[in-house]
């Protein structure tokens, strides 16, 4: 029987060359299929049970093929981390000059997209393959502090055997995920990485804090941008009658008149001058103003006829819902809890009650005001094409589901089981949700 995982990161602190050797023990024996003296530690373990089932060679060749320059070039350009880079450098890059080490930024998809640090150490990672442009997933080079990070949404750190590549094993990295404060979505991962003994325990609290001290600059632009939209906006909705939104190129709010209050409104993704159909607003004209959009609703919401709605749960913690109508489509991305709710809705056609929705997320059918709060949020963006009483997609809305190939990727942070009982749906890939009696 396996002895209970160690305090790895005492164990680094005290002795480096044991903590090695324990760690080494510990990944030879469990990739092996045999019982450890010491079992690894439980988000290294699960990770190696996901890289196991998918087939990753622990063996294989270090490195992954890189982005053409362009390419990097274009998602420097397009990711918000450029903006808190210099937050980044000032947290972490002074103490490389005491430890060697380097500082790498992935963006949401574990593409490495800069790195700075130790000449040294730099070299070393060409080595390994940790370049401007590699891919550094989980799935592609085994369990990382940027890839590893990427899918727990955590800070993550990785002690020399932890890592599932042999090639990895003499590193330490330590991966913390950068979060839009806005919506909670996933912009990238900040990491430092270095040889084990070069690397305190404490390492991993450092990154996580500089990571926060990023979200909280982004957040600080956000709305030091919304404030300037809205001394733009105010003079134009003064002139105006009737119900007018200013949001910014997201989608958010700046400034409204005539009308509730919305955080964000979402936009379509080609969008233009002209009619158009949004959530929560319906029939509207849109007009680019500054930097955003003045958005003047037209008659009052109505449910359309023949519209499609596509979710889209292929993509672990990426999940989103289009809506394809008349009026143009619109993509929002979905809360781990939405996506939940809402994949029970397209397999549950006929509907279900608070109590049923509460059992199904959450094990416990009495938590039925929390599923009402938190389908009241989701008919912010989707009210005109659910019903209520019981909870439902409307009859003439056409709901189309995209799972993904493997069902362990479904929903993996759903405990309570809600998703498992469906109705056998789990783990296809593409399929048009129908109702119970028909599926």
């Amino acid at each position: 029987m396996a002895k209970a995982p160690v305090d790895v990161a005492q164990l680094v602190a005290v002795d480096p060359a044991q903590a090695a050797r324990v760690l080494s023990e510990t990944r030879s024996a469990t990739l092996a299929g045999q019982r450890a003296r010491v079992a690894p530690r439980p988000l290294i373990g699960q990770s190696w049970e996901r890289l196991l089932r998918s087939g990753l060679d622990p063996e294989q060749d270090a490195g992954s093929g890189l982005l053409p320059r362009d390419e990097v070039r274009r998602r420097r350009e397009a990711s918000p981390l450029r903006h808190v880079l210099p937050v980044l450098w000032e947290g972490l890059l002074p103490a490389s000059d005491v430890a060697p080490h380097i500082v790498v930024v992935a963006d949401a998809e574990g593409r490495v997209l800069w790195r700075e640090g130790s000449a040294q150490v730099l070299c070393r990672a060409d080595g390994i393959g940790l370049e401007v442009g590699a891919d550094w997933r989980e799935d592609a080079v085994g369990t990382n502090g940027v890839g590893t990070a990427v899918v727990l949404r955590r800070p993550v750190q990785v002690f020399a055997s932890e890592h599932f590549v042999r090639a990895h094993t003499s590193w330490t990295s330590a991966g913390a995920p950068v979060t839009d404060p806005r919506d909670g979505r996933l912009l990238g991962v900040v990491n430092v990485s270095g040889p084990l003994e070069t690397m305190h325990p404490a390492t991993l609290a450092w990154v996580g804090s500089v990571a926060k001290l990023a979200e909280a600059r982004l957040r600080e632009l956000h709305l030091a941008s919304l404030e300037r939209l809205r001394a733009v906006a105010a003079p134009v909705l003064a002139r105006l009658d009737g119900r007018a939104v200013v949001v910014d190129a997201d989608g958010w709010t700046a400034a409204v008149t005539g009308m509730p209050y919305t955080a964000r409104i979402p936009l379509p993704k080609s969008r233009s001058p002209g009619p158009g159909w949004l959530p929560v607003i319906g029939p509207c004209f849109l007009e680019p103003l500054a930097d955003g959009w003045l958005v003047r609703a037209g008659e009052e919401p109505a449910p359309h006829d023949g519209a499609r709605i596509v979710l889209d749960l292929t993509r672990p913690r990426r999940w989103s819902v289009t809506v394809l109508g008349g009026g143009g489509s619109w993509t929002h991305e979905l809360s781990p809890r939405h996506a939940e709710l809402l994949y029970l809705l397209a397999v549950h056609r006929s509907g279900r009650s608070a109590s049923q929705l509460a059992e199904a997320v959450f094990g416990d059918p009495a938590r039925k005001v929390t599923v009402r709060a938190e389908m009241s949020r989701v008919r912010r963006y989707l009210g005109p094409f659910l019903e209520h009483r019981p909870y439902r997609f409307r009859e003439n809305t056409d709901v189309e589901l995209l799972l993904p190939d493997d069902p362990a990727d479904l929903l993996p942070h759903s405990a309570a089981g809600g998703t498992s009982g469906t109705g056998g749906t789990r783990g296809a890939r593409h399929h048009r949700a129908v109702s119970d009696a028909g599926g």
